[in-house]
């Protein structure tokens, strides 16, 4: 097979991770024998200090050409003012908005090498397996927002249409199906009217899966119940905002948020491919970071955008090798000894090499 990857590599850790991310899938291509090109842009921070604002009309063009992007993450200090009218996480919604990409894949899933390197109890996380399906289009961070000219009042508008409701919860059926068959939808429909239209137009959907075990949930009760009975998930399914803040808190399941890839996907193009976590500026350069979920990023764009499910389980299972080998970067060291960036990158990469 033959394809083409556009890397934006983006501010902080971004060059680093997106690095190993990209050795990981020449290696696939070398051991499987496909033919992959890369070709790098600029994109948020790194592109404004280049005069270019945080998403170039070149960046967006080579993505829209590309048949898988691979982004490492976006945002800097020097451009943290957040009243500024440019900032480089608007590259993010830019290209959502620009390539329809609806869905947002995260997966959290907890290692068994793994279950002591967070703050939760190794028992309570242990055969925690969930795949959050959010929303990204649509909600409140595309909503009309606005300033009152004095500035002492402000608004975001969260407006939903039954479409953008049908679609997500609809991708997300398919997926339970595919999985243990089981189904949360979150909202927050006993204070908000589009909530109520979230939760209607989600069981009529679901209705046409009679097989799936289905469970509704209010968003602050899923932030508890995903904290004290994490193995009870399967897929969860949210609007944007509310899928923004509960797979982040997923994220400690997992140990890390340098252990969690994601996934954003449109009915048609290129999807868009990166780790959960940010730039981490203040680590930036120093061989630190934990470059696994950029790499299992790669990996869910093998699947979903190549259609190539025997090299993404190629690379989820070198991952899981090289870490039931004992390797672990700083942030799931526990103090122990750890290695950098690229060596933990240059183990996979043999792992695949090897499989």
């Amino acid at each position: 097979m033959e394809a083409t990857f556009a890397v934006l590599p983006g501010d902080g850790i971004g060059a680093e991770v997106t690095r190993q991310a990209r050795d990981v899938v020449e290696a696939i291509a070398d051991t499987y024998g496909h033919s992959f090109t890369f070709t790098e842009h600029d994109v948020g921070g790194e592109a404004m200090r280049r005069g270019l604002g945080p998403l170039p009309e070149e960046t967006l063009e080579a993505c829209r050409a590309a048949d898988a992007i691979f982004l490492g993450a976006v945002g800097h200090p020097d451009f943290d003012d957040p009243t500024a009218t440019e900032r480089p996480e608007q590259a993010l919604l830019g290209l959502r908005s620009a390539l329809g990409l609806f869905a947002n894949l995260r997966p959290v899933r907890v290692l068994p090498e793994l279950v002591d390197s967070g703050p939760l109890k190794a028992d309570l996380v242990t055969g925690t397996d969930i795949l959050f399906v959010r929303e990204l289009t649509g909600g409140i961070y595309f909503g009309d927002s606005g300033t009152s000219e004095d500035g002492d009042s402000a608004y975001s508008v969260m407006g939903y249409t039954r479409g953008e409701v049908e679609r997500i919860v609809r991708l997300a059926a398919d997926a339970a199906t595919n999985r243990r068959g089981r189904l949360t939808s979150v909202d927050k429909a006993n204070v908000l009217e589009v909530s109520r239209l979230w939760r209607r137009v989600a069981g009529e959907v679901v209705a046409d899966y009679p097989g799936l075990e289905y469970e509704v949930l209010l968003i602050d009760a899923m932030t508890m119940h995903l904290l004290s009975r994490p193995r009870d998930f399967d897929v969860v399914v949210t609007a944007n905002l509310f899928g923004d803040i509960v797979t982040d808190e997923a994220s400690m399941l997992a140990g890390s948020m340098g252990l969690l890839p994601s996934a954003s996907l449109g009915a048609d193009g290129p999807g868009l491919y990166e780790p959960v976590h940010g730039s981490a500026p203040d680590i930036a350069g120093q061989d630190l970071a934990n470059p696994l979920a950029a790499i299992l990023s790669a990996a869910m764009a093998l699947r979903h955008s190549l259609d190539l499910e025997q090299e993404a389980a190629a690379v989820e299972t070198a991952v899981d090798e090289v870490l039931a080998a004992g390797m672990r970067t700083v942030d799931i060291a526990e103090g122990a000894t750890h290695v950098g960036t690229v060596e933990m990158g240059a183990a996979v990469v043999e792992a695949v090499s090897s499989s």
